[in-house]
C-alpha cells in the first residue's frame, strides 16, 4: 500500500472518529435539563367545626315581667252642654305582686294638672283647671293595689277642660304614673328615688249635645 493511500484511509478514520466523537458529545456532554420546581401543595384547608351549641341560659320570668298595670277609661256616650260629663279610670294591678301607686297627676286625684289631652273636632281644647304646686310625696298618698285588684278615680272634666261647645271629644291620658314602688313608703318618697311608670289607656269618646 502507498504512503499516498494510507495517508487517505487515515484521513477518512480520523473523521470518521471525530463525526462520531462530536455525536457522542452531543448525546452524552449536553447538560440534562433541571427538572421543574416542584408547585408547592396548597395547604389543606381544615375542615370547619362547628361550634358546639350552647343553650341560652333559662331565664326565669317573674311576675313583674309577665304583666304590668292596665288602665281603662270610660266617659258617657253624650251629654248635654253645660252638664257634668263624668270620667270613671280604673287601674288594674295585672302582677303577682302588691303595688303602691301614687296618685298625683291621674285621675286617682281627681284634678291636680292638665292631665288629659282633650280634641274637639281634631281642635284642641283648652284646660281651665288647677295647676297644684307639690312637695315630696308622704305615704297617704299612695294607693296600695293588690295583685288582680282594681282601684278606681272619678272626675268631672267640664270642671277642668273647655266643654261649653257642641262636638265630638276624644279623651287621652298620656300617663305616665308618676310614682309606681312595691313597698309602701315610711316617710315623705325623695323626687329623686320616684320611679314613673309608663301605662296605655284606650281612647275615649264623646259627643256634647246643644241643650
Amino acid at each position: 500500500m502507498t504512503r499516498g493511500h494510507v495517508g487517505w484511509v487515515a484521513l477518512c478514520c480520523l473523521a470518521l472518529s471525530g463525526g462520531g466523537c462530536t455525536r457522542r458529545e452531543s448525546a452524552e456532554g449536553k447538560p440534562p435539563e433541571p427538572a421543574a420546581p416542584a408547585q408547592p401543595s396548597a395547604p389543606a384547608e381544615p375542615s370547619a367545626q362547628k361550634p358546639p351549641e350552647t343553650q341560652a341560659p333559662e331565664q326565669k320570668e317573674t311576675p313583674a315581667m309577665a304583666t304590668t298595670l292596665e288602665c281603662k277609661l270610660s266617659v258617657p256616650a253624650s251629654a248635654p252642654v253645660g252638664q257634668p260629663v263624668e270620667l270613671l279610670f280604673q287601674l288594674t294591678n295585672r302582677t303577682a305582686a302588691p303595688l303602691y301607686v301614687l296618685s298625683w297627676r291621674s285621675p286617682l286625684e281627681r284634678l291636680g294638672g292638665r292631665d288629659f289631652d282633650i280634641t274637639r273636632d281634631g281642635a284642641e281644647v283648652a284646660y281651665q283647671g288647677p295647676m297644684k304646686k307639690r312637695a315630696a310625696p308622704s305615704p297617704d298618698q299612695y294607693l296600695a293595689v293588690a295583685p288582680g285588684a282594681t282601684v278606681e278615680g272619678r272626675l268631672d272634666l267640664a270642671q277642668a277642660y273647655d266643654l261649653s261647645q257642641p262636638g265630638r271629644y276624644r279623651i287621652v291620658f298620656p300617663g305616665p304614673l308618676m310614682d309606681v314602688t312595691d313597698k309602701l313608703p315610711d316617710t315623705a318618697r325623695s323626687f329623686e328615688v320616684m320611679t314613673a311608670r309608663p301605662v296605655t289607656c284606650a281612647p275615649v269618646e264623646t259627643t256634647i249635645t246643644r241643650p
